[in-house]
């Protein structure tokens, strides 16, 4: 298997991909792990590798192994520039991770307010769940610390529409969720979008 293509990319060298593209290297060639050179690319935050490859038709939706595919970790990791880019070719927002969630649930979880921002803007369905049981909203609260980060994507789900009591697979709303772990100011944001 030639996966000098997948190297050029992990090591975020755009000109040798350019160059490996020309000469007329698989762009969706995968790995042992099912990743193509994108994901690799995406993995490691490489944007001007992970450029040249969106912009020469690499497939921003190819999922590897574990269900993971260049558009969903950019949005599970924050990777806003290599996001933007998928989501300017073609990025799926309907497809969902290994736990049945999409992109929009582990960016909620993991603090990252413009990827956020950025994925309800892009149309992403703010109540999706997941085989969890949980909503971006709920995993913000649950996953999340409370801190600044978490209260500004609480704040921006509500305001996208996100239904402040969808409780989880147990019955627990939000703002059960908030107010269990001491999260006042999230809490206060629940209440006043009608959360009970």
């Amino acid at each position: 298997m030639d996966l000098q293509l997948h190297k050029a990319a992990a090591a975020g060298d755009a000109a040798t991909v350019k160059t490996l593209l020309a000469r007329g290297a698989d762009i969706d060639a995968r790995d042992g792990s099912g990743a193509t050179a994108l994901l690799v690319a995406t993995h490691a935050n490489k944007v001007e590798a992970a450029r040249v490859l969106i912009e020469a038709g690499a497939d921003v939706n190819a999922k590897d192994n574990i269900e993971d595919s260049p558009y969903l970790y950019a949005g599970a990791r924050g990777h806003l520039d290599i996001l933007r880019l998928t989501l300017a070719h073609g990025a799926d927002l309907k497809s969902i991770n290994r736990y049945g969630g999409t992109s929009l649930i582990p960016a909620s979880e993991r603090g990252h307010v413009e990827t956020v921002d950025t994925l309800i803007k892009a149309g992403v369905a703010v109540d999706h769940v997941n085989r969890l049981g949980w909503t971006a909203l709920l995993e913000a609260i649950i996953l999340g610390n409370g801190g600044a980060r978490h209260q500004q994507i609480v704040g921006l789900l509500i305001k996208a529409g996100a239904d402040v009591n969808l409780a989880d697979n147990d019955g627990v709303t939000p703002l059960q969720h908030a107010r269990g772990r001491g999260y006042d100011e999230i809490a206060t944001l629940l209440e006043k979008a009608g959360a009970k």
